[in-house]
């Protein structure tokens, strides 16, 4: 039997009306979105902290299939994913975040090995005998402004103390946008800039700023995919308990280094104060007035190789380590800042890939050697009234 031609023709019809209005439905669809840019309310919906659990750490993955985690740069889902956004501080809890980079966040360690979970592992308490619980919030990447970025998301969760590995690195100006995070979060960061007043450009072009088009549903498309497999590498690493590849093959940290005495854009004698980002540090304690401080500078790599009279590591000539070494240790006297230097607790043999990465025995003597300043501040918060779970 032969088919009627004009019912072909409205078959036809039908089908183009409905593609025309799912195309106009599609468009609508991405021109509200780029008006809204929703993301950072998207990346707060979450499985972790209520199908699954939360991250012992921020979710950071070089290669998601083998640490079942993926690098997202945007502080929303970051923050929503970890174990401190699981719901309210329980009443006796005296809360202690800690920040730092990559040696923090634990490179090539287990989440369980890191210097946090080593603090958690001693079972320190307030004398009151509220526990003491360490909530690991470093990030790879060396820039002070990223780890204020980090805290100002993390202060809602009332801390009662914030300890804060730094090393020289991080303090140079230059790099405090080389961090996708800073460049992704352009908005959160600006509002630091302005409101403490901070050195730094905030139309630095290193800032993200998505155009038009960008920032539609087609645009967003890969940022949408990497939230949506954060979710799902969360049932995977629940299962795994894996964060992190330990397995992947490194070169181990350079013993012997070259013969040359600058320091980024500095000859010797010339770095002053004013060239670090000490202001990113009283701004965090202005943003946090009541909660006390402790700046920990950072273990490094003492190289015993060639030229190691010339410079202790891949990153540091001598000169300018030291004298980054006298500008901290004054500064903080004349503050008044808790602070404590642990530049050189750790034997070389004790670094992995890099000069400021250790291994886990390492983690545990820098959270013994941490120990007592960290119960001295809680002593000092309980002399002054401060009750553990108070803001």
């Amino acid at each position: 039997m032969a088919s009627d031609p004009s019912s072909d023709r409205i078959d036809q019809r039908f089908a183009l009306r409905v593609l025309g209005r799912a195309a106009l439905f599609f468009l609508i669809l991405n021109l509200l979105f780029a008006m809204a840019d929703p993301l950072p309310a998207i990346g707060r919906v979450t499985l972790y902290n209520h199908v699954l659990p939360g991250r012992l750490r921020l979710p950071y993955g070089d290669d998601p299939q083998k640490s079942y985690s993926v690098s997202i740069p945007f502080l929303a889902p970051l923050m929503a994913s970890h174990l401190l956004s699981a719901g309210p501080k329980p009443d006796d809890e005296f809360r202690v975040l800690v920040l730092g980079d990559s040696s923090i966040w634990g490179f090539l360690l287990d989440s369980s090995q890191t210097v946090t979970a080593q603090l958690n592992a001693q079972g320190y308490q307030t004398k009151t005998g509220s526990p003491l619980r360490f909530y690991n919030l470093g990030y790879p990447t060396l820039s002070l402004l990223k780890d204020l970025m980090i805290l100002g998301e993390a202060e809602r969760h009332e801390p009662d103390l914030i300890v804060w590995f730094v090393t020289l690195e991080s303090f140079l100006y230059s790099r405090q946008l080389d961090s996708p995070v800073v460049q992704q979060n352009p908005e959160i960061a600006r509002e630091w800039i302005a409101r403490y007043r901070l050195p730094i450009d905030p139309a630095d072009p290193r800032f993200v700023e998505p155009a038009w088009a960008q920032r539609t549903i087609i645009g967003r498309r890969k940022a949408l995919a990497d939230l949506f497999r954060l979710q799902l590498y969360g049932v995977m690493w629940a299962a795994a308990a894996i964060d992190h590849d330990l397995n992947q093959a490194y070169e181990p940290a350079q013993m012997d280094l070259a013969a040359e005495v600058s320091f980024h854009d500095y000859a010797p004698g010339q770095l002053a104060e004013g060239d670090l980002a000490f202001e990113l540090l009283a701004a965090a304690i202005a943003s946090a007035p009541d909660v006390p401080m402790i700046f920990v500078n950072d273990p490094i790599l003492i190289s015993r190789g060639r030229n190691s009279d010339l410079r202790y590591n891949f990153y540091y000539p001598r000169w300018a380590y030291d004298e980054y070494r006298v500008l901290f240790a004054e500064l903080a006297a004349n503050k008044g800042w808790a602070f404590l230097d642990m530049w050189d607790l750790l034997r070389p043999e004790a670094f992995t890939n890099t000069a400021i990465h250790y291994d886990a025995p390492s983690a545990r003597q820098v959270a013994l050697r941490l120990g007592p300043s960290i119960l001295r501040e809680v002593d000092r918060a309980a002399a002054l009234d401060r009750p553990a779970g108070s803001p």
